[in-house]
C-alpha cells in the first residue's frame, strides 16, 4: 500500500515518513521546496527506503489530480502541507489561503475523485479557536493557566478565527470534517498544538521549542514577545506520530472526528520555563530581551485529550523535560546542518 504525505520534506513529514519507510511502507511525498531545510530533509529520506517524490505546491489543482491520478493502492493521505506562521498571514494573507484552504480543497477533491478508501489525517491547529476570550486566564507560580478548565480546552470550545492563518487553516478543518459528512471520505483532522522534535527547523516566527534550542547552542539573541509566562501544551513529533498511524488503524470509526492533539495538562512549559531548562543543559543565562506581543498570541493554550485517548486508544509517552533533552542532543549534533540551513 502507498502512503502520500503532502508537506513531507517539513518537520513532521519528515518525521513521519522516515517513520513509515522504517516500517518497510511505500512512500509518495508532495512538497514544493518552498522551505528552509526542505532539500535537507528530502536528501535525507531518498536513502531511507521505498520512497517516491513529486515537487509541485498543493495549491495547483491540476498538479495534486495528476499525482492522486496516477497514485496505486492508496491507504492513506496525510495532509501536512501548509503555510505555517501567524505572521506571514498577515503580511500575504493571499498566499496563505492558497496553501491552507484552496491547499486543502485540492487535496480533498483529489482523494475523493481517485482514492476514496483512503483514510485522510489533516494537521490542523489550535488557532482555530481564535484568542478564546470567553475563556478566564489567571496568573499562578509565575505562569498563565486557565482559572475553570483544569484538564484544558476541549473540542466542544467555539471556533473562532483570529488572524488570517486561522481563517485559512479553520476553512480546511472544517473541508476536512465535512467531507466525511457529504461525501463519506474517511477525514481525521487534528487541531495541534505546540510540536516540537527532530529536524526541525524552527525559527522566530514558528517552532519556539526549537527556536529557542537552536539560538541558545548557535549563541544568537533570543526575543521573547510578551512577558514569557504564556503556557503551551508541548507534545514531541513522535508521540503525534503515534496519534496519526492510530487514527489511520481506525479510519472506519473515527471519520469524520476532529481532536485536539497535544501533549495535555501533564505536559506544559511556559516560555520562560524553557529558557531555564535551556540554561541548566548550558550552564549559562541565555541573552533574552522583550518585545510587545504579536497579534493572535493566546496567554495560554492546553488541550484536553480526553477524546483522542479514549476514541484512539493515545497518550502522550514523552515527558517535557525528556523531549527537551532529546531535541537539544539532537540540535547540539546539528550546528553545521542549522549553519547551512539558517544561514
Amino acid at each position: 500500500m502507498t502512503y502520500i504525505i503532502t508537506g513531507i520534506a517539513g518537520f513532521i513529514g519528515s518525521n513521519l515518513a522516515a517513520r513509515l519507510m522504517a516500517k518497510g511502507e511505500k512512500v509518495l511525498g508532495v512538497d514544493h521546496l518552498g522551505r528552509r531545510g526542505s532539500n535537507e530533509n528530502l536528501e535525507r529520506l531518498r536513502k531511507l527506503g521505498n520512497f517516491s517524490f513529486e515537487k509541485g505546491d498543493v495549491s495547483d489543482p491540476a498538479f495534486i489530480d495528476r499525482v492522486f491520478r496516477s497514485a496505486k493502492d492508496v491507504r492513506a493521505v496525510f495532509h501536512l502541507a501548509g503555510q505555517v506562521a501567524v505572521t506571514t498571514s498577515v503580511v500575504d494573507p493571499r498566499s496563505d489561503f492558497n496553501a491552507n484552504a484552496l491547499g486543502t480543497f485540492n487535496v480533498l477533491e483529489g482523494v475523493r475523485a481517485h482514492h476514496k478508501n483512503a483514510a485522510v489525517i489533516y494537521s490542523s491547529t489550535n488557532k482555530v479557536y481564535g484568542k478564546m476570550a470567553d475563556v478566564k486566564v489567571e496568573e499562578r507560580n509565575g505562569r498563565y493557566g486557565y482559572a475553570d478548565l483544569p484538564n484544558g480546552v476541549g473540542e466542544d470550545q467555539p471556533l473562532e478565527f483570529h488572524s488570517p492563518y486561522g481563517c485559512s487553516k479553520g476553512a480546511g478543518d472544517q473541508y476536512v470534517v465535512d467531507y466525511a459528512r457529504i461525501y463519506g471520505l474517511k477525514t481525521v483532522c487534528f487541531r495541534q498544538s505546540c510540536i516540537y522534535g527532530y529536524n526541525q527547523f524552527g525559527i522566530e516566527d514558528q517552532g519556539w521549542v526549537a527556536w529557542f534550542t537552536i539560538a541558545s547552542i548557535m549563541g544568537k539573541p533570543i526575543t521573547i514577545y510578551g512577558d514569557g509566562k504564556q503556557v503551551r501544551d508541548v507534545l514531541f513529533v513522535e508521540d503525534l506520530i503515534d496519534a496519526y498511524l492510530a487514527a489511520v488503524e481506525r479510519a472506519d470509526s473515527v471519520a469524520g472526528e476532529y481532536f485536539n492533539i497535544g501533549g495535555g495538562p501533564a505536559n506544559t512549559m511556559s516560555l520562560l520555563e524553557l529558557a531555564a531548562l535551556l540554561e541548566a543543559r548550558m550552564g549559562k543565562k541565555l541573552p533574552l530581551s522583550y518585545s510587545d506581543w504579536r497579534p493572535g498570541d493566546q496567554k495560554v493554550f492546553v488541550c484536553n485529550i480526553d477524546k483522542a485517548k479514549k476514541l484512539l486508544g493515545w497518550s502522550p509517552k514523552i515527558g517535557v523535560k525528556q523531549g527537551v533533552d532529546l531535541l537539544y542532543d539532537w540540535s547540539a549534533k546539528s550546528v553545521d546542518l542549522f549553519r547551512k540551513v539558517l544561514a
